[in-house]
């Protein structure tokens, strides 16, 4: 189904990938891999900046309204793609969004129109994904959602929203792409043009810290409580893979326990993660939080 944009319409973009490193090709106008030789690596976008910047100006004109985050069943509010129980070694890299693989080797959209189609349903079990199809239902909660243009009569959540509904209501401590985040490094070193043109794609303040330590800490200080909290929520659902932890509690735990490993927050002065993870071969099992 082609959407039917009206006239002024500001269209952006967002890819996310399942492989290792994703190059762009063919016109690339208004769109951003990485910098020149060094891509991000799971993520891009297509004039990602003027949307935000658009949907900004609308938000303060009174014109788009962000809904407020809601309380979790854990009695918190509930969590953000800026949350530091939800984000990774690099946040916001990811979609909400589900395709179909065909057989023939095409990629469509997984909506009603293709169902018909067959296939491999493909999506993604971080970040954006992550939040709005598994945590957000564990906890109770529900992400800010538009009419789907492509799914006449489906309300969706994106990316897009997603970093909206942040910006607007994470309360501190705000978790931004840092410059120990491996995507936005070069060859292993903190890039400030990288990290930047990174924070642009997704409504990110370019200006504000970048401190990898003060990451690393807020990633521990918040994270192990919140998975300790809602252990038995987590436990009873589903894992987003079931290749990698048996349930969203184990997928969690081991998410944070590698996540603190990629971000180098030993090397950094942080204090140990207070989690311990049982793995059967490369499934996480079990999990325990000490602190």
């Amino acid at each position: 189904m082609t959407p039917t944009l009206p006239p002024g319409a500001v269209v952006g973009v967002w890819f996310g990938f399942n492989g290792t490193t994703l190059t762009l090709d063919g016109d690339r106008a208004g769109c951003v891999d990485g910098t020149p030789g060094s891509p991000f690596g799971q993520f891009a976008d297509c004039n990602g900046p003027g949307f935000f910047a658009a949907a900004n100006s609308a938000i303060a004109a009174g014109k788009l309204a962000v809904p407020g985050l809601g309380t979790a069943a854990d009695g918190q509010p509930c969590p953000t793609t800026r949350d530091f129980s939800v984000v990774d070694q690099d946040q916001s890299d990811n979609l909400a969004t589900s395709y179909r693989v065909l057989g023939d080797g095409r990629v469509a959209q997984d909506t009603a129109a293709n169902a018909g189609l067959g296939g491999t349903v493909l999506t993604n079990a971080s970040d954006n994904g992550l939040l709005d199809a598994f945590l957000d239902p564990a906890l109770g909660c529900k992400p800010m959602t538009a009419p789907d243009a492509g799914n006449v009569g489906k309300q969706v959540p994106s990316l897009a929203l997603n970093e909206l509904q942040a910006a607007a209501h994470q309360g501190a401590p705000v978790a931004l792409v840092p410059a120990n985040d491996p995507m936005s490094q070069i060859d292993g070193k903190a890039s400030p043009a990288k990290n930047a043109l990174y924070r642009a794609g997704v409504d990110q303040p370019v200006a504000a810290s970048s401190d990898g330590a003060a990451y690393c800490r807020s990633l521990v200080a918040v994270a192990p409580g919140r998975l300790k909290t809602d252990q038995a929520r987590f436990s009873r659902a589903p894992s987003p893979d079931a290749a990698a932890a048996n349930n969203l509690f184990t997928f969690l735990a081991q998410r944070l326990q590698t996540s603190f490993g990629n971000l180098g927050c030993g090397d950094l002065g942080t204090p140990p993660l207070p989690l311990q993870v049982t793995k059967n071969g490369d499934q996480a099992t079990a999990a325990t939080v000490t602190g």
